[in-house]
């Protein structure tokens, strides 16, 4: 790709995930809703600091900012490596079947189509942790807006996961695929849950306060 899917605009995004291109797909916008839900774990951090009344917790909630700042790149940067390593994929599913060659391929380009998803949902759990701390350092006022990036996370670990399901499905070699499942498997299980406790957290706040 001459042009990286991170540098196109909101609408030339939107507008290429939805036309007939093989790429972006469900694992770079997993990956853009991820980075849009620890986004927003930045921006209540840096509408905390500063602020008297939140003076004892202001060097842990600048810790989580640079923390969050790195989870942000990795996470679009791996919009662009989703789509970099689906293009051999469906390249290779072309191959015809009597070649030789195309099972050892398509087992090679699959397997490493998992890799992206994968990093994806190791950068959600993290950013999912940062979000925990936020909604009890942040400041007060945003706390909602810390309950919609727990939910956004969520979404990007489970879309990410998906995207891995898909291929291992596939893979031949089953011990890898296992191994790659049960590591996905863990953190659904773990950070699911811990993002949905936030959001449900949030909610009770607002509700209680109203």
């Amino acid at each position: 790709m001459s042009e990286k899917l991170i540098e196109r605009s909101c609408v030339g995004f939107a507008e290429v995930l939805a036309s007939k291109a093989p790429v972006p797909g469900g694992g770079g916008a997993a990956a853009l809703v991820g980075t849009f839900g620890v986004a927003l774990c930045s921006m209540v951090g840096n509408l905390t600091v500063g602020r008297k009344k939140y003076a004892a917790v202001e060097e842990d909630v600048k810790i989580m900012l640079a923390k969050a700042e790195r989870i942000q790149l990795r996470l679009l940067q791996l919009v662009d490596e989703d789509a970099s390593a689906f293009e051999p994929l469906s390249k290779a599913y072309a191959i015809p079947k009597d070649d030789p060659s195309r099972a050892q391929l398509l087992e090679e380009v699959t397997s490493s189509a998992c890799k992206a998803p994968l990093e994806m949902m190791r950068y959600c759990c993290q950013a999912i942790a940062l979000l925990e701390e936020m909604m009890d350092k942040g400041s007060v006022t945003l706390v909602s807006d810390v309950g919609c990036g727990a939910l956004c996370c969520k979404a990007a670990l489970e879309s990410a996961s998906m995207n891995i399901f898909v291929n291992t499905k596939t893979i031949q070699n089953r011990d890898a695929a296992a191994s790659m499942n049960a590591e996905a498997d863990a953190m659904l299980k773990e950070y699911s849950t811990r993002a949905e406790l936030v959001a449900r957290e949030v909610t009770h706040r607002l509700r209680s306060e109203a």
